[in-house]
């Protein structure tokens, strides 16, 4: 009779905290914009790990990780899961944080910690009452490709305590090893990551007879030199400059040969351009490359010694120092960009592409136009500050607008950008690895667009088709994303213009207001802007606000 008595009481307590919590939820709403309550996210996960069959929570992924499977896996994910999820597995999307519950954030412990097998059920067989979807339909995959999913997601897990402490200490006490050294296991990378700008942007000629793309004997524009007096050359798909080597410095040769018009040109920094320019004498072999280029263009730099760990942008320029990794391959023991919040992921890549100053200048005497000190998994903001603007006024750096109006300004225009402030990364976009693709981007340009701005997406375009949104033909020029997000207005060198990153259109009505080139006029040379403005105004999905 006791017994019987408490069991009511039991019951009776749950019905009526059920009750209650059931009042509190009418009460509440069932707004999908809400955040789950701690107790249904337990109860939902108890429930859901209940339903998974044990058979299913013992299965085990078939398939070892290899770059090209996780690359595979990354790109489906993209299409498939991207738009709930976010391309790094946060959930930190629209969608996702429209949805009720929210996705999860696929690299923390409550997804981490499910087996193989119950994340592989997940994706099969989805999740009812939520926004997870089955993609286990067998007549339109191979059974295989949900066990890459896991591959992947298992790749997005965050690093540990111990992991992130191992990797403090690591950045003490690991030395350069040089890229070499990383081929052994990371040989496919390796063999893609040689082939790329990045790994020949410094070239000996002596060691490598083709690297000097024109006859010097041309030469028209400066005081010849020949191949024996070149150390280096530095570019090839822009320009390319030459230097000589005196002492342990190198100078720049005062001609420079225009790769895409074929033609030479004079190479001489002006007064009124780079910052620098008024703390060097006017004279090329007076300006040593050191502290104005070399800091990027090779692995650790020493501004004392003049040496490099390795010429050319390496591995452990992004990875760090790898003496430890290449002796015990740990995720603790070497840094990975991929890994990092946004800020210092994109970092990595900011610390070159971008025109700015170190915080403290001059260091011993003289002024370098590199980050010097900074590596990665430190903080670039330590050690670096991108180039001020005053909005308004045309500066050698800067359109009035404060689009970028030279090269080498991907990082000021990025971090203005909508895109960095939603945590997209420069990775997201391009493998400096390499790619078959043209400026190493994941895939080709508008392929890459349309994964997250595909046709009634909610984050643009919104028009069913993109001939739709951009007025132009399919398959035209007009129809690349990158016409009117990333117009070709930031030079080079004279009449050589490379890609904005701000991806802001920018419109006729600001050509007319601060003389910035637009997209339009700029392909149709022949019409004037008030032209290009009234077509706009016709479009009938466009705001004219957004068009003034």
């Amino acid at each position: 009779m006791k017994r019987w008595k408490t069991g009511l009481v039991v019951l009776l307590a749950i019905v009526a905290v059920v009750l209650l919590y059931g009042a509190m939820l009418i009460r509440r709403g069932f707004s999908a914009a809400e955040q789950p309550s701690s107790l249904e996210k337990v109860v939902a996960r108890a429930a859901r790990n209940l339903a998974i069959p044990s058979r299913a929570k013992n299965e085990k992924n078939p398939l070892t990780a290899t770059p090209e499977i996780l690359q595979e896996a990354r790109e489906r994910f993209t299409n498939q899961c991207g738009n709930c999820h976010g391309k790094d597995g946060t959930g930190r999307t629209e969608i996702g944080q429209s949805l009720y519950p929210k996705p999860p954030d696929l690299s923390q412990p409550q997804t981490q910690n499910l087996t193989d097998g119950e994340i592989h059920y997940i994706i099969r067989n989805g999740i009812r009452l939520t926004g997870m979807p089955a993609w286990g339909n067998p007549h339109q995959q191979l059974e295989d490709d949900s066990w890459k999913l896991v591959l992947f997601i298992r790749d997005l897990a965050r690093l540990t305590p111990q992991e992130h402490a191992q990797q403090a200490s690591t950045m003490e006490s690991a030395h350069y090893v040089g890229s070499q050294a990383c081929a052994k296991c990371h040989e496919q990378i390796y063999n893609r990551w040689k082939k790329t700008p990045m790994a020949n942007v410094v070239r000996d000629p002596h060691e490598h007879p083709d690297a000097i793309i024109p006859n010097l004997s041309t030469n028209n524009v400066s005081a010849k030199f020949t191949k024996e007096q070149v150390a280096f050359v530095y570019g090839s798909i822009w320009k390319q400059r030459y230097f000589t080597k005196i002492g342990d410095d190198y100078f720049p040769e005062p001609a420079q040969w225009d790769v895409m018009n074929k033609a030479w040109k004079p190479y001489m920094v002006a007064a009124g351009t780079d910052w620098w320019v008024p703390f060097y004498p006017p004279d090329n072999m007076k300006r040593p490359t050191g502290p104005t280029c070399d800091g990027c263009h090779s692995v650790d730099y020493n501004i004392h010694t003049k040496q490099v760990a390795e010429w050319n942008v390496g591995c452990e320029r992004c990875h760090g120092p790898g003496s430890a990794h290449v002796e015990l391959g740990e995720r603790g023991n070497i840094q990975n960009p991929a890994r990092m919040d946004y800020v210092q992921a994109n970092d990595t890549c900011i610390q070159c592409h971008s025109q700015g100053r170190p915080l403290t200048s001059p260091i011993e005497g003289k002024y370098y136009d590199w980050p010097v000190g900074f590596h990665v998994g430190l903080n670039l903001r330590d050690y670096w500050q991108l180039e001020e603007h005053t909005l308004g006024q045309l500066s050698f750096t800067h359109f009035p607008d404060g689009t970028a109006h030279k090269n080498r300004m991907q990082g000021n225009d990025f971090a203005q950008s909508v895109m960095y402030r939603r945590g997209v990364t420069c990775f997201n976009c391009h493998d400096v690895h390499g790619t078959d693709n043209y400026a190493q981007l994941r895939k080709p340009v508008n392929q890459l667009c349309l994964d997250c701005h595909g046709p009634n997406s909610i984050n643009g375009p919104r028009t069913g088709t993109l001939s739709e949104h951009t007025h132009h033909k399919d398959d035209s020029p007009g129809s690349q994303c990158v016409a009117c997000h990333m117009p070709k207005i930031e030079a080079t060198i004279p009449n050589v213009f490379v890609r904005a990153h701000t991806f802001a259109v920018i419109t006729p009505a600001m050509t007319d207001k601060y003389k910035i080139p637009n997209p339009c006029t700029s392909c149709h040379m022949d019409k004037t802007t008030a032209w290009a403005a009234d077509a706009m105004l016709h479009w009938p999905e466009r705001s004219p606000w957004r068009t003034d």
